[in-house]
C-alpha cells in the first residue's frame, strides 16, 4: 500500500498517542491502588530487583547450566509475586489485570508492526486514512463497475466525426477504464473523459476511484474549480490547508479532476495547472480528467502546452448520447 511520508507519520503518531495514553492509565491506576494497598508497590520493587539480579547472574555465571538455573529461579519467584499482586487486586474488588490495561491491538501491542511486517491494524488504518483523504467517501455510493449499465446508451445515436454509436463509445470507455485499474501497478496511464452533460463521465471516474481505493491506492478527487482555488491559495494566501492539498495533488497515486472547464481561469492558474500536470507526468503518477468541453474547446481555452500534454499523454474517451439523469427520471 503506497503511503506518502505525511500519511505514514500521521498513522505512527496515532500509535504513539495510544502508547502514551496506555502508560498514563497504568501510572494513574498504580497510584490509586498502591495508596490503598502499599504491598503492591513493594511487590513491584521486588520484581524489579529480581530482574536486575537475574541479569547479573547471567553475566557472571560460569558453570554449565548455572545460567539456566538462575533464570528458572527468577521465573518462579516472579510468578509467585505476580500471583500475589493479582490476589490483592481481586480482594480489593479490581480485575486481576487492572494494572495491565488492554492494548488496542494485542497482536502488535500498539506498535503497528509485528517484527518487520506491518500489522493488520496498520493496514486497516492506512486504508481508512486513504479513503478519508480522497474527498470521495460520500460521493461513491453504489457507483462501481459492477453497477455500470450500458442500457442508457443508444446504438442509433452516432458521433458525426467517427460514425461510432453512443453504445459502442460507452462500451469502449467502460472496457478501457476497467483495464486502467487492472494495469494500474504495471504501467503509468492517464484518462481524459469528455462529452455531453450526464453521459456517465463522473460515474466512470468514480468506478476507477472505488476500485483503486479498495486495493489500497491513494486517490484524491478535486472538482476543477476547487483544484484551481488550491493553486491560487497556495501561491497568494500561503495557507497551510492549501499547502497540504497541493502536496496530496502531487503525491497521490491517482488524481481525479472533475468538470474541467467550469473553473475560473487566468494566465497564472493555467501556468500552475500546467506545472501540476507536468510534474505528475514526469513522476509517472496517473491522472483522470473529465470535462463537458470537446477537444476544440479545450484547445481554445487552455494553453497549447496543456492541450499538448493531454493529447499526447492521455487516453481520450468520448461519451455522448441522452442525459442519463433525465432517462432515470422518466
Amino acid at each position: 500500500m503506497a503511503l506518502s511520508n505525511t500519511q505514514y507519520d500521521e498513522i505512527m503518531e496515532a500509535y504513539q498517542a495510544r502508547q502514551l495514553e496506555r502508560q498514563r492509565l497504568i501510572t494513574e491506576r498504580r497510584i490509586e491502588v498502591c495508596a490503598k494497598a502499599p504491598r503492591l508497590a513493594d511487590i513491584d520493587s521486588e520484581i524489579a530487583h529480581l530482574a536486575v539480579s537475574k541479569a547479573k547472574g547471567l553475566l557472571t555465571a560460569s558453570p554449565a547450566g548455572s545460567g539456566e538455573a538462575a533464570a528458572d529461579s527468577f521465573a518462579e519467584e516472579a510468578a509467585s509475586l505476580t500471583a500475589e499482586k493479582k490476589d490483592i487486586l481481586r480482594s480489593m474488588g479490581y480485575p486481576a489485570d487492572y494494572l495491565d490495561p488492554p492494548y488496542h491491538c494485542r497482536d502488535c501491542r500498539d506498535t503497528g508492526y509485528i517484527g518487520t511486517e506491518r500489522c493488520h491494524c496498520f493496514k486497516q488504518a492506512a486504508t481508512e486514512l486513504i479513503w478519508s483523504e480522497s474527498n470521495l467517501t460520500a460521493a461513491l455510493g453504489d457507483e462501481c463497475f459492477e453497477n455500470f449499465s450500458l442500457g442508457y446508451y443508444s446504438d442509433d445515436i452516432f458521433d458525426m466525426g467517427t460514425d461510432i454509436s453512443s453504445l459502442d463509445a460507452a462500451r469502449n470507455a467502460y472496457a478501457k477504464c476497467l483495464r486502467f485499474t487492472e494495469d494500474f501497478d504495471s504501467s503509468a496511464q492517464n484518462i481524459f473523459l469528455f462529452g455531453d452533460t450526464g453521459v456517465g463521465k463522473t460515474y466512470l471516474s468514480n468506478c476507477i476511484a472505488g476500485r483503486l481505493l479498495a486495493t489500497g491506492h491513494s486517490v484524491v478527487y478535486f472538482s476543477a474549480s476547487r483544484l484551481f482555488d488550491v493553486l491560487a491559495d497556495r501561491e497568494f494566501r500561503h495557507t497551510a490547508a492549501a499547502e497540504t492539498d497541493y502536496k496530496s495533488i502531487l503525491e497521490c497515486d491517482l488524481l481525479i479532476i472533475d468538470d474541467l472547464g467550469t473553473e475560473m481561469t487566468n494566465s497564472f492558474t493555467l501556468s500552475r495547472f500546467f506545472v501540476c500536470l507536468n510534474e505528475r507526468l514526469l513522476a509517472e503518477k496517473s491522472t483522470v480528467i473529465s470535462s463537458n468541453l470537446d477537444l476544440q474547446q479545450i484547445s481554445a481555452i487552455y494553453s497549447e502546452r496543456i492541450f499538448s500534454r493531454i493529447i499526447s499523454n492521455f487516453t481520450l474517451l468520448h461519451l455522448f448520447g441522452k442525459d442519463i439523469r433525465v432517462q432515470k427520471n422518466f
